[in-house]
């Protein structure tokens, strides 16, 4: 990548990143015709070894080793025991694992959200995922990894603030979460730019290839396109490689989804394996009601005065209305220390923090979708102020809270009981000192209706481990309910895509046996 890019930035590190961006958009682009199986492994693996020793990378590893080692040492071993546990955000088997199943028995595939509308997202951090889970990382824990480099990071840099986010940052370890990606890289391209990296081809090259892992990091694009016109003066050319990418991430959604940009329904070129409406609108309302952690029906928001969306956003049940608070307060207080500071580059990550959060309060004001904020507004506030001693100290003393919570899940659900997650944490299981932790579960019923044959997961809602093609039981509801389902383009063939019907008499008596079947499971 560096041959043929330019440099993201000197180190081990800076490689390995843009390593992972090109590995990435390569098998973005390859997995429209041919699944991310083992034969797109091996390559990639015997090419990265190859420039390892061509290149002899292994003496600056050396070097960084020599001068770091106990920390390295340190922080490497709590990544890998805490990346070990079981995972537990729930998306981990409703969308992260049942995507990078598709990924790599079929590829992308067209329409795929018409089976079943989560897995229209794809994003590319699960591409990049599958292409490394054959044989490389098949407990799917790539998310450790990137700690690790992170890790590294850190250390070449000597940006030691770094260290007192890690120890959050270690709840993502065990799956292949894009939150956790998007968050290492924006406070990474949030350094480069402060310590004066003009190299914008590739700083907004990067900052598209996160906002192609999770558009809700909408944020930083912006924000290196406001400095390449107000503070590096920079021609627009060397933007072309950045919408380049920009413009795999729409035809990435449009082949998988009908639509550029996941969930929106924005920008419909009529193609016709594009979601049904009533499928659409049926999310939308979802999305409303998460925005009150389902404390209130869509009916009842729909009759929210302006004033009552306001305050009872503020003032739900639990711990999701102290983060409401938290943050539009940082952000308040952010703006302020922009104003006051007067600095340049301070206002305009301002301005741009402050167009992702109109976006995401007009949307879907759900914690995970703006907790990126957090970390970029204290970064910006303390980094001058934290010396390697310091920084030290609070990860010492934060990992050991937050690997106790991991330990002791007990803990979460007895003092924040609104905290959801705990309740699905398992604690540590000593199998996990020599192997990561895995659930299984290969119990589901066979059904048929129309021309798709497709398999539900019995007795529980998720289908991370039911052979493909599957289907979450919520969709099927939901397309019953509009008198519709997902037929395959070629019933021989299920890696030519999915299109909905309208379901016939006989498909509709099917759908009724498969109902039935599934509801009498859970009686």
């Amino acid at each position: 990548m560096e041959k043929y890019c330019g440099i993201l930035f000197h180190g081990i590190s800076g490689k390995m990143l843009l390593g992972i961006m090109g590995a990435s958009l390569i098998w973005t682009a390859v997995s429209f015709f041919t699944p991310l199986n083992i034969y797109v492994e091996i390559p990639t693996v015997l090419l990265g070894l190859l420039y390892f020793f061509k290149e002899r990378l292994y003496q600056e590893f050396y070097r960084l080793l020599k001068k770091d080692f106990f920390l390295i040492a340190l922080i490497s071993c709590v990544i890998s025991f805490t990346g070990a546990y079981y995972p537990y955000i729930l998306d981990h088997f409703g969308y992260y694992v049942p995507s990078i199943k598709w990924l790599t028995e079929y590829g992308l595939v067209k329409g795929i959200s018409n089976l079943d509308l989560t897995l229209g997202q794809m994003s590319v951090w699960h591409i990049f995922q599958a292409g490394f889970s054959n044989f490389s990382d098949p407990f799917l824990r790539i998310n450790s990894i990137l700690l690790i480099i992170y890790t590294i990071y850190i250390m070449e840099k000597k940006s030691w603030i770094h260290l007192c986010f890690f120890p959050i940052l270690l709840l993502f370890s065990q799956s292949p979460s894009p939150d956790l990606p998007v968050i290492i890289f924006s406070l990474i391209i949030l350094n480069e730019v402060i310590t004066q990296n003009k190299n914008i081809s590739l700083l907004f090259a990067f900052s598209t290839f996160v906002f192609a892992i999770k558009p809700t990091m909408i944020w930083l694009p912006i924000l290196i396109f406001l400095c390449s016109i107000f503070i590096f003066k920079s021609n627009l050319k060397n933007l072309l490689f950045g919408l380049g990418i920009l413009l795999l991430f729409f035809t990435k959604n449009i082949w998988t989804f009908g639509y550029p940009v996941f969930p929106v329904s924005f920008g419909d070129f009529g193609f016709t394996w594009k979601p049904n409406p009533a499928i659409l609108k049926a999310s939308s309302q979802y999305a409303v009601m998460k925005t009150y952690d389902m404390q209130y029906s869509y009916e009842e928001i729909q009759k929210f005065s302006p004033w009552d969306h306001i305050k009872n956003w503020f003032l739900l049940k639990g711990i999701k209305s102290k983060i409401n608070i938290l943050f539009i307060l940082s952000l308040f207080i952010f703006s302020v220390f922009a104003l006051v500071k007067k600095n340049k580059l301070i206002i305009l990550i301002c301005i741009s923090l402050l167009i992702k959060s109109i976006f995401v309060l007009t949307f879907s004001a759900q914690y995970r979708f703006f907790i990126d904020v957090f970390f970029v507004i204290a970064f910006i506030l303390f980094h001058e102020y934290w010396n390697k001693r310091k920084s030290v100290v609070v990860f010492s003393i934060l990992c050991l809270f937050f690997i106790s919570l991991l330990s002791f899940p007990g803990l979460i659900q007895q003092y924040i009981p609104s905290f959801q997650l705990g309740n699905f944490m398992s604690g540590f299981k000593k199998e996990q000192l020599y192997q990561p932790s895995v659930y299984e579960y290969h119990q589901y019923n066979k059904f048929k209706i129309g021309d798709l044959k497709f398999n539900v997961s019995k007795n529980y809602p998720y289908n991370f481990e039911t052979p493909l093609p599957a289907i979450s039981e919520s969709f099927i509801f939901d397309d019953i309910k509009a008198g519709i389902f997902p037929q395959p383009v070629d019933k021989n063939n299920i890696s030519k895509g999915f299109i909905w019907k309208t379901m016939t008499s006989e498909e509709k008596k099917e759908a009724a046996t498969a109902i039935n079947t599934i509801e009498n499971i859970y009686k």
